[in-house]
């Protein structure tokens, strides 16, 4: 299979010498299987497992691969007389030109099919709790029957909450979007990449909503298949199809979904005329509940027991054995029950409870003695609106109904949802404060853990017709009747801080005296009483840049440390750089961001965090790095609406523009788009010297790595992305300029990368400024890598950096899935950083496999340092960095981690991978 492939997947590619000081990444001969392998062997079956929005882990299982040779391996072989290509490195081609979708087969997505079971034992809805403490996204509830599930509502953070909960993505059929926007679908991108990576062959998943679907499909078309998004299906007035056709009468529901179990309709609620105002009542019955039999009537009618007695159960009229009569279900059946009736109503605004309750398609769902008999209403509208006397009016039309109340409610912002992560944030809290400072959803008010008695209700109960606030994983029974009602079985204890710690003192009861050594670490002159067991903890050198810096000067707060989707303990990338009084930058903006603003600041400070950002910087297209900027943006027009302010910049690669302005058609983002292209240093330069069209004809703007001659020319110049003609982008540029000045900010400057086509890193560097001699000393320099392979511009754009925040996605012992995939290894990180005189190394963009703690060679970590979400590293602060390593060997050394053996991995039902072999080591000796 192998030999039959071409072989110009595979690329060695040569470079002009670099600069002695430069670093000249040397790698053994390039191995031909995890390129070309398209399957496994016979011999190794691998079990299927889901793609997330990008897959990092490996396909197959590898052989033990040769030793890796180092740079210093490599000087000594060149003494020896021995060949090697000196200015060379290892990647995967195709990957990087964006070709290797070309060698997969077309998967044509399937949709589950099910055998319906018209008497199910079990249906009910349930609050899923995402957004409840952090207000960034609406609820999401599920609709539960044993053979079908119903989501309404995607927003982020909804598949990182299901991965917690246990809640089985690929058993969900339908999805339902009350509005379209950021707040109720920001999760949907990612959760239809998952679905479309279950399995060999993909899940598809009917997706529903008002007529502007059609925009933010027409937008996700961008980075998603289009077999990932055939089902979606719009109603409404709209002029673009698919829709539902519109043969109903002018006051009646939109029938969505009608079947033996259920019936899903949907009210449209319309105050205006503009995109995005559209919301919808769905509105959800169960079928009648057939009444008892009863046998005596069946015999006195003439019917001896047997198949009639059933056929009268189904519905069916007999002829009786014994007279000269037809038998009627009627005879002998007692009275049917109504099914249960559920709506789900969505009113962001007093004008839409107007409209709510004036529309004529509600009037048969008032009745309180007809066949639709409302048992539950779940209110997902802001308390704002609940509490307006017009919403009041219309809660009181249904006189027996239990509502639900799901809007964002104060007391659920105490406790956090996802539990998981929060419990490690407050370990490494009560470890190093400095680095990991406290949560937001636990402020100081909190930290008693007062908790109010009341708010522990009885598991089941509450008398129809109350008012009930909802809870994560609350529920109401539709199914069996007799049990129909609230249930709170479900409803997962409140983690507090003080649990988390006295669950770690007794876990670990030395990890109080570790706190007091870290504390000392920022006491004077090294104590070498405490962990210093490596030379390299008692460097003293500090750069002249960080020479009396002062702490409101610049931190680096990391937001998202995982890869490829959002996980229970790591969420996807983001890196907030905050620069106090004079502004932010964001750097990445994978799905959930917002919320991880929330959990980091609290409410009130993620929304001024949100407000002062002025640039917001993309590294590529792949989901887990923008698909929560949308989110991020209409929050801050939000926040800023009404008063005088500048739109932020928004500099990204080509793609994502395609992206954000098919979405503006739905939801104004208040931004302005700059090409990472025109912010690369020869960019720059053509402000000062020379003319744009100077700029883009021997594509000397992209950097030395795809410029004309280079191996890599074709990666970044194909056709379908042309270079961006400087001269629309010269006046974003000069504003950008501006922008950075006043944020003391020297430099923005993007340089491509070898992951994908269009994807880049970007330096930050600081104005001079003065020391307190007077004399002038350098601003500090700042590197991001983005997604990237190591690669001769990674290592130019990163010399003399104050700060290297770059990918480790692998670990070392993985290097063939790093090549496949364009990724680095955590060794190849550090190489990068430690060949350009880096001072700090910061590790993220970890595997998912990784749980908690990627495996780390430990002599590998003299000026590095690990990422954790929520971690906030002050440049004041980075002379401390790597001394904080060794406390981690403590913090987690009864964690274990995933092997990288395949065969050693099942997947569960919703596509999450779930470990069967396990190793106990993080930290590698």
């Amino acid at each position: 299979m192998l030999t039959s492939m071409p072989h110009h997947n595979l690329t060695l590619l040569g470079f002009s010498p670099l600069k002695s000081s430069s670093f000249a990444l040397f790698l053994r001969p390039f191995s031909l299987y995890p390129i070309l392998a398209s399957s496994p062997p016979p011999s190794s079956p691998r079990r299927p497992r889901a793609a997330g929005y990008r897959r990092s882990d490996p396909s197959p299982r590898f052989p033990p691969r040769r030793k890796w040779s180092s740079f210093e391996e490599e000087k000594s072989r060149q003494r020896k007389g021995m060949s090697s290509s000196s200015d060379s490195f290892e990647f995967n081609k195709r990957r990087a030109e964006g070709k290797d979708k070309i060698d997969k087969p077309k998967k044509s997505l399937k949709r589950n099919t099910r055998t319906l079971n018209p008497t199910n034992t079990i249906a009910y809805v349930q609050i899923l709790g995402t957004g409840m403490d952090t207000q960034d996204t609406s609820p999401s509830v599920l609709l539960f029957f044993d053979k079908q599930r119903f989501i309404f509502n995607a927003g982020e953070g909804l598949q990182r909450f299901c991965t917690e909960h246990k809640i089985k993505l690929s058993k969900v059929d339908h999805i339902f979007l009350s509005r379209v926007c950021s707040e109720t679908a920001g999760g949907l991108p990612g959760l239809l990449l998952t679905l479309a990576g279950i399995g060999e062959d993909g899940l598809s998943v009917n997706v529903w909503g008002p007529s502007d679907l059609k925009y933010l499909v027409d937008a996700m078309r961008s980075f998603i298949p289009r077999a990932a998004m055939v089902h979606t299906r719009s109603f409404g007035p709209s002029d673009s199809t698919p829709q539902i056709s519109s043969s109903k009468a002018k006051d009646d529901p939109f029938v969505l979904v009608n079947d033996e179990v259920v019936k899903i309709s949907a009210i449209l609620l319309e105050p205006g005329s503009k995109s995005g105002e559209t919301s919808v009542v769905y509105v959800c019955e169960l079928p009648e509940i057939n009444g008892k039999f009863d046998p005596a009537k069946a015999m006195a009618l003439g019917l001896r027991a047997g198949p009639k007695y059933g056929k009268l159960q189904s519905g069916q009229s007999v002829k009786s054995d014994f007279k000269d009569i037809t038998v009627h279900p009627s005879d002998v059946m007692g009275p049917s029950v109504p099914g249960p009736v559920v709506l789900l109503v969505d009113c962001p605004t007093e004008s839409h409870a107007e409209e709510l309750l004036s529309t004529p398609s509600m009037k048969s769902y008032y009745s309180t003695d007809g066949d639709k008999f409302v048992n539950c209403i779940i209110h997902l509208s802001p308390a704002s609106v609940t509490n307006s006397a017009t919403y009041q009016s219309w809660m009181k039309r249904f006189h027996s109904a239990q509502h639900i109340l799901a809007g964002h409610e104060t007391k659920n912002m105490e406790f956090p949802i996802l539990k998981a992560s929060s419990r490690i944030t407050a370990r490494l809290h009560y470890l190093c404060p400095q680095f990991f400072p406290a949560p937001g959803f636990w402020s100081p008010q909190h930290a008693n853990d007062s908790t109010n008695p009341d708010s522990f209700s009885k598991c089941f109960g509450s008398s129809l017709g109350e008012n009930v606030s909802a809870e994560n994983l609350l529920k109401f029974t539709l199914r069996p009747h007799l049990n129909l009602g609230i249930d709170r079985s479900c409803i997962p204890s409140q983690l507090t801080s003080s649990r988390v710690i006295d669950e770690l003192l007794s876990e670990i009861p030395e990890i109080s005296s570790k706190t007091e050594e870290v504390k000392r670490l920022w006491n004077g002159p090294h104590n070498n009483k405490m962990m210093i067991e490596e030379p390299w903890l008692n460097e003293s050198t500090v750069p002249s840049c960080l020479e009396n810096i002062r702490r409101d000067d610049m931190e680096i707060v990391l937001l998202g440390t995982g890869s490829s989707q959002p996980s229970r303990y790591r969420n996807v990338s983001a890196v907030y750089i905050d620069l106090f009084s004079r502004g932010s930058i964001l750097l990445d903006c994978g799905e959930g961001t917002l919320g991880q603003l929330k959990r980091r600041y609290g409410l009130q400070g993620a929304d001024e965090a949100v407000k002062k950002l002025k640039c917001i910087w993309i590294s590529h297209i792949h989901a887990d790095h923008h698909t929560g900027l949308a989110r991020i943006l209409a929050r801050r027009r939000e926040l800023l609406k009404g008063g005088a302010h500048e739109p932020v910049i928004v500099v990204g690669p080509r793609p994502l523009k395609n992206f954000l302005d098919a979405y503006q058609r739905l939801e104004d983002l208040d931004m302005e788009f700059l090409d990472c292209r025109n912010t690369t240093s020869t960019s720059w330069a053509s402000l000062e010297t020379t003319s744009p069209e100077k700029t883009t004809s021997n594509g000397s703007a992209e950097g030395s790595l795809f410029s004309k001659g280079s191996p890599m020319q074709s990666i970044y110049k194909r056709p379908s992305s042309p270079v961006t003609d400087n001269a629309s982008a010269l006046t974003y540029l000069k504003k950008l300029k501006r922008v950075l000045g006043e944020m003391g900010l020297e430099d923005l400057i993007s340089f491509p990368v070898v992951h994908c086509p269009q994807a880049f890193g970007v330096v930050l560097k600081a104005a001079e400024r003065k020391n307190m001699a007077g004399d002038k000393i350098p601003g500090w320099k700042t590197v991001y890598s983005g997604d990237t392979r190591p690669c001769p511009q990674m290592v130019e754009a990163s010399k003399g950096a104050t700060v290297l925040i770059h990918e480790a996605t692998f670990e070392d012992a993985l290097v063939e899935e790093a090549v496949a995939k364009n990724h680095s290894t955590t060794k190849e990180a550090i190489d990068v950083g430690s060949s350009a005189g880096v001072y700090r190394i910061i590790l993220t963009h970890f595997s998912q496999r990784y749980p908690k703690i990627p495996v780390i060679e430990e002599s590998h970590m003299h000026n590095t340092c690990i990422g954790f979400d929520m971690m906030s590293i002050n440049m004041a602060d980075l002379h401390v960095l790597p001394k904080i390593v060794p406390y981690f060997k403590n913090l987690f050394r009864n964690v274990v981690v995933d092997d990288e053996d395949d065969e050693g991995e099942e997947e569960s039902d919703d596509g999450l991978m779930m470990s069967v072999n396990k190793v106990s080591s993080f930290f590698r000796n």
